[in-house]
């Protein structure tokens, strides 16, 4: 069985979304691509939203990782900005958007006005309580690695409805199937439904 992930970095891996990095060229699988907050580079916006836009081929299946980030050193104002702007452009070409969000939950709820895409925050390992704002918001969220060890991200899982979850690897260096095994347990499903309810969910982003 094959088990797809949904935010990595590994161009080895072909059943998934790849984030490309700003100026990397897009691979011959899907990828996402996107201005991440950390990378904004103030003084040439421009450019990067030009490779951005010409970079849109018929594997991108979504803009991300974007979003903002309360430790980049780019100020809010001009976060909000080129993330609103990504946001505009996901609604033109009609592609998800994976969300990077760090200590900024309540500013990229108060953003979903504007996205007329399904937004995905991806890596997500915060509290039950920011969980339960984004998914009354409509938010989609993709778990991680920490659902192996952390008690408490767990349990915000459980609760989580399973038409609503993705699961990646991003940056860490472990094998997809082990954490689709970990909540296959959790949500007390098969492994074979669990699979099936991802794909489903990808076809529900896919299509708006």
């Amino acid at each position: 069985m094959e088990f797809f992930d949904f935010h990595h970095h590994k161009k080895n891996i072909s059943n998934g979304i790849y984030n490309i990095n700003i100026e990397t060229v897009p691979p011959d699988f899907p990828y996402s691509i996107g201005i991440h907050p950390k990378e904004i580079d103030i003084y040439h916006i421009e450019n990067q939203f030009n490779w951005l836009e010409s970079n849109i081929t018929k594997n991108c299946f979504a803009i991300g990782e974007c979003g903002l980030d309360s430790f980049a050193e780019t100020d809010q104002k001009t976060q909000q900005e080129v993330f609103l702007r990504q946001i505009k452009f996901a609604n033109e070409i009609k592609k998800p958007i994976i969300i990077h969000c760090v200590r900024k939950f309540y500013e990229v709820i108060s953003l979903k006005k504007y996205a007329k895409q399904p937004m995905i925050i991806h890596g997500f390992n915060k509290k039950q309580s920011i969980a339960d704002d984004l998914l009354k918001n409509n938010f989609y969220l993709s778990f991680g690695k920490a659902v192996l060890y952390n008690l408490s991200l767990q349990n915000t899982l459980k609760i989580t409805p399973l038409n609503k979850i993705f699961l990646e690897t991003d940056n860490d260096d472990f094998n997809i199937e082990e954490l689709y095994l970990k909540v296959s347990e959790i949500k007390e499903i098969s492994l074979e439904n669990l699979n099936k309810q991802i794909v489903e969910n990808l076809e529900m982003i896919k299509n708006g």
